[in-house]
């Protein structure tokens, strides 16, 4: 369906820039200009006001723009109401994880959806919250499964499921047979953080100082980029974390890796689904989120 011309005009008006709208949709800024320059002589219109510092819309581009979102939402609902007839649901998705989500839940979940709809190609790109909130501002991914707060207007933010923070240490830990701790006594021993700008750390130090203790109180030893990494160090004794509990579930399994609770605070948080409110998700990204929100992650992680 040619309606990549609707989609440029709407994301310029959306973003109000040219150079952001080239960024989003990975065209050079002049040929978004070509984009514009087409409809507005097809129109016979102008549908931009441009100044120094901003773009905004005309009384034509206003009402263009009322009628390109309704046209987009329509050319979406046909290609998914035609592909529950013909069976046939194709075309590409573009997904960001944070580590947690990334390495150890959504590996299974892409298994099972690339079976039930194997002419879709999925794109996955893991990092921490911080960045995989860039990717989509940048319009690099579809959407987003994070850890951890996100306070931006220009997204929607669906919950998805709970994630507990548990307090993970080497079976030969002192602590290992005890059935929880007060957040007080983690002032006594090594404490491993993940980086700057992860979802998991933001947490973490969001409920330790409703307890008044920041991070610069902790021992701190080792700061690591990885979940695997922070492991390793524990599995070798050089210090506790605190990580999701869907992270270590097979090293508990294996008795690698001991955990336990707080007694003082109940370390929970959500795991989210992110996208622009901009977006006109296309059917292989609808699919993959009610496919998502009824996987049984209980009996197949």
């Amino acid at each position: 369906m040619d309606d990549h011309k609707l989609r440029v005009f709407c994301t310029v008006a959306e973003c109000r820039s040219f150079s952001k709208a080239s960024e989003i949709i990975h065209l050079t800024q002049p040929a978004v200009s070509l984009q514009i320059q087409a409809i507005e002589e097809a129109y016979e219109t102008k549908l931009f006001e441009r100044t120094a510092g901003a773009v905004t819309l005309t009384p034509s581009g206003v009402r263009l723009y009322d009628h390109a979102k309704n046209i987009l939402a329509l050319y979406a609902t046909a290609e998914k109401e035609i592909g529950e007839m013909t069976g046939l649901v194709k075309g590409n998705l573009s997904l960001g994880a944070s580590s947690t989500i990334g390495n150890y839940l959504l590996p299974s979940v892409l298994v099972d959806f690339r079976k039930k709809y194997p002419k879709i190609k999925v794109n996955l790109l893991i990092a921490n919250t911080r960045r995989i909130l860039d990717h989509l501002d940048a319009g690099e991914i579809d959407m987003g499964l994070v850890e951890g707060e996100v306070h931006k207007q220009k997204l929607v933010r669906e919950p998805l499921f709970p994630d507990e923070l548990v307090l993970v240490m080497s079976p030969d830990h002192p602590w290992a047979s005890r059935r929880n701790i007060s957040v007080a006594e983690l002032l006594k021993e090594p404490i491993i953080f993940r980086e700057e700008g992860s979802g998991t750390r933001q947490m973490i130090e969001k409920h330790l100082a409703e307890h008044g203790i920041t991070s610069n109180k902790l021992k701190t030893p080792l700061v690591l980029g990885s979940t695997e990494a922070i492991k390793q160090a524990v599995i070798h004794g050089l210090g506790l974390s605190i990580m999701s509990a869907w992270a270590v579930r097979k090293e508990v399994k294996a008795g690698t890796l001991k955990t336990t609770t707080f007694k003082d605070v109940v370390m929970t948080r959500e795991f989210s689904l992110i996208r622009p409110k901009r977006a006109f998700p296309s059917h292989a990204s609808t699919e993959f989120l009610e496919f998502l929100k009824i996987y049984p992650f209980d009996e197949k992680v």
